[in-house]
């Protein structure tokens, strides 16, 4: 048995795509019953650390968790640039080392084949990124979506945002300075 934590969201559309794969094989793809729980601090039992960064706590299945606090998770988020799926990755848009997957422990270039390998290891090995997620620091607001510009030029879009900084997709060769993304103004850390 394999579990797979997915938003729900997005899941019924991953169970018909896993389902073209299986093939003829005795595969079952299934809704799970469990319930994910998740914190900060001492993980309750069966639990175990969330793997894309120690910041992200500990996650749990089963019996949803009671007394848990209230957790401002996108403030985590975007002091580590941890994207979200449905906001900062898009299906069938994003690349995964531009959304920062290698530091997330989302990618292992030992492991065998996968889909969009060759593109990936291309990524990798012989090139350098020349787009990506990154913190930025806001002053002002914008909403999930907005354009960057610098100069008038097309530079990103505008993310997640918590406590003056937020998670934006960039082009590196033009994200110096002051960038505007509507009326909120950006720079780099």
């Amino acid at each position: 048995r394999i579990t797979l934590d997915v938003k729900a969201e997005i899941a019924d559309a991953l169970a018909r795509r896993l389902t073209m794969y299986r093939l003829r094989s005795d595969v079952q793809i299934a809704p799970s019953p469990l319930a994910v729980s998740r914190g900060l601090g001492p993980a309750p039992d069966r639990a175990f650390a969330d793997p894309r960064h120690p910041a992200l706590g500990w996650r749990r299945y089963g019996p949803p968790a009671t007394g848990t606090p209230a957790i401002d998770w996108d403030a985590i988020r975007v002091e580590h640039c941890i994207p979200e799926t449905g906001i900062e990755l898009i299906a069938d848009d994003s690349y995964i080392l531009e959304s920062g997957f290698e530091r997330l422990n989302g990618v292992d270039f030992r492991k065998g084949c996968y889909v969009g390998q060759e593109v990936t290891a291309r990524m990798k090995h012989k090139t350098e990124l020349r787009k990506g997620l990154a913190t930025v620091i806001v002053d002002g607001a914008a909403p999930v979506g907005t354009a960057i510009t610098v100069g008038g030029k097309p530079a990103g879009v505008l993310y997640t945002q918590s406590g003056g900084k937020g998670i934006a997709y960039l082009r590196f060769d033009r994200a110096e300075g002051e960038m505007l993304a509507g009326d909120a103004r950006l720079r780099l850390p």
